[in-house]
């Protein structure tokens, strides 16, 4: 069992984990290139934030939404 659990962390470390080492070493060259990632993830949010509130909106024009007092049992 101990195996696998090596194999799991070599994995990572020698594979999966290699861009984010370059990233790292980046850091000294450009801030914004080394937190690209972050970049991705922030620009990733805020377009789902956007079509989040786009289809509230296109919701409350037609009507859909219930608004009643009894719309929700914890109300």
């Amino acid at each position: 069992m101990r195996n696998f659990w090596e194999w799991i962390a070599y994995i990572f470390e020698n594979y999966l984990l290699v861009p984010l080492e370059k990233l790292r070493f980046l850091e000294e060259l450009n801030w914004n290139y080394s937190n690209s990632i972050n970049w991705l993830f922030l620009f990733i949010g805020l377009v789902a934030a956007i079509y989040w509130i786009r289809q509230l909106n296109l919701f409350d024009q037609r009507g859909e939404e219930d608004k009643t007092i009894t719309a929700h049992s914890f109300l």
